[in-house]
């Protein structure tokens, strides 16, 4: 992750980003985190990350490596590089911290920095939530918000692809 230079200031690499969440903490702000691939940004990633920010005073948003997206996605994906979309998550006013993490869940992201809430998607309940275990173990409370239907990135790509 080192590869990546912030021109925002919000791209971080874990050390860096477990640091800041300690500074925040220690100041009395309440830190959320979301997840996922952010592989074509559109107008229900905005919502959910608008949404997922009133959930807490800073936004962390951590960001599937290209590795991890083609792993859950498939041969074809990413269709932008990493570094690229963190960029992009990183432009948007409503979020405070980015990293770019590998594996395929964001278990260990959430041990490392332990956010005082989960930010999930309203398709995501704790039987299915992959991440659930370990907010329990860590005393992160989880939070699901509702998703604009009709919008995602692999809808989006079969209807360009048609």
């Amino acid at each position: 992750m080192n590869q990546f230079v912030s021109t925002s200031g919000k791209i971080f690499t874990i050390d860096l980003l477990i640091d800041q969440v300690r500074i925040w903490r220690s100041q009395g702000l309440i830190t959320a985190m979301t997840n996922g691939c952010f592989d074509l940004v559109h107008a229900g990633h905005i919502l959910s990350l608008e949404s997922a920010r009133s959930c807490g005073h800073k936004l962390i948003v951590a960001i599937n490596s290209d590795a991890s997206v083609r792993r859950l996605k498939g041969q074809d994906r990413p269709l932008n590089r990493e570094a690229d979309r963190a960029r992009v998550i990183a432009a948007l006013a409503c979020v405070d911290a980015v990293m770019v993490f590998d594996d395929d869940t964001a278990i260990e992201v959430l041990r490392a920095l332990r956010p005082d809430k989960y930010i999930k998607g309203g398709d995501y309940q704790p039987e299915n939530l992959p991440e659930w275990q370990v907010t329990q173990e860590c005393g992160i409370e989880v939070e699901f918000i509702p998703l604009l239907s009709g919008y995602s990135t692999s809808s989006i790509i079969s209807s360009v692809k048609e």
